[in-house]
């Protein structure tokens, strides 16, 4: 087996899309894609997503699957926009539907949307295999900092999601609605009884603050060593309570009110109302 991987990061929204291929069949996953948004402007733009697809063309290869590691809260997902565009069966955990059923009613979106995940084309249960043209790619659960967190697992390459950020900046928060500082402790102690070599590919990294260039790849062995909040074999009581002091400190990212109800639905947009224009929901004193 021979797999790839070539990552796209976005300095805007500091998001790593990795892209996953299979050297013999050419064919791929895409791992959390992103639509640029100017809040400002309330403007969708496909800048990102294009040099994805551009990419993609000009290698010859053959998108099976767009992959969601959860529902994310500071980009909107480009999973829709690059179904439509190159094609590829979109994949998330089944846990996206506690997901909608809890933002459904924070929008008020009972009527106007499903809340069965059927956005997706497929929904990910713990332990369900699938593959990548040769690849066999296996999901692992890893909720806590939402429920619809999941692990990928292919070849010797996992993509974590929010779970892990680099070593040097610690775990991800765990104060969104159906958040566990307890579950989340649990997923990262079975991302680290993978193998230690294995790599593990993050959705995220700030430059610890803009002391280094932004990473987005490490290993199993690094982050059981060094990671600031899990690793050297820190508690499950040292970690809770590490996080929930953290959290309580951090305010809501930029755009989490217009991406969540977005990319709940596989990415997306509201549909058109009766002046032909889309609207997105801003709810008041939700959190």
């Amino acid at each position: 087996m021979t797999v790839t991987v070539k990552t796209f990061f976005d300095s805007e929204t500091n998001n790593a899309t990795h892209l996953v291929c299979d050297g013999e069949t050419r064919n791929c996953a895409i791992i959390d894609p992103v639509l640029d948004f100017d809040l400002a402007a309330g403007k969708v733009v496909t800048r990102s997503a294009d040099e994805l697809m551009a990419y993609v063309n000009d290698e010859s290869f053959k998108v099976e699957w767009i992959l969601e590691t959860h529902v994310h809260a500071d980009h909107l997902s480009a999973c829709a926009y690059l179904k439509e565009k190159i094609g590829g069966k979109t994949g998330i955990s089944s846990g996206v539907i506690e997901v909608q059923k809890t933002f459904g009613a924070i929008y008020n979106l009972e009527g106007d949307s499903a809340l069965d995940g059927s956005q997706f084309d497929r929904l990910f249960s713990d332990g369900d295999s699938f593959s990548i043209g040769n690849l066999e790619a296996r999901v692992i659960h890893t909720p806590g900092h939402t429920p619809a967190c999941a692990t990928y697992v292919i070849d010797d390459c996992a993509f974590t999601g929010d779970t892990f950020f680099m070593p040097d900046s610690g775990t991800a928060r765990c104060d969104f609605p159906g958040g566990s500082a307890s579950q989340l402790y649990n997923s990262l102690e079975k991302i680290l009884a993978l193998p230690a070599e294995t790599r593990l590919f993050l959705n995220h990294d700030y430059g610890c603050g803009g002391s280094r260039d932004c990473c987005w790849e490490t290993t199993v062995e690094e982050q059981r060593d060094n990671n600031i909040h899990v690793g050297g074999g820190k508690t499950a009581e040292e970690f809770i309570a590490m996080r929930e002091e953290r959290d309580a400190t951090l305010s809501m990212p930029k755009l989490v009110l217009p991406a969540i109800q977005v990319n709940m639905r596989a990415g997306e947009l509201p549909p058109p109302e009766a002046n032909g224009s889309r609207f997105l929901k801003i709810p008041l004193n939700a959190f």
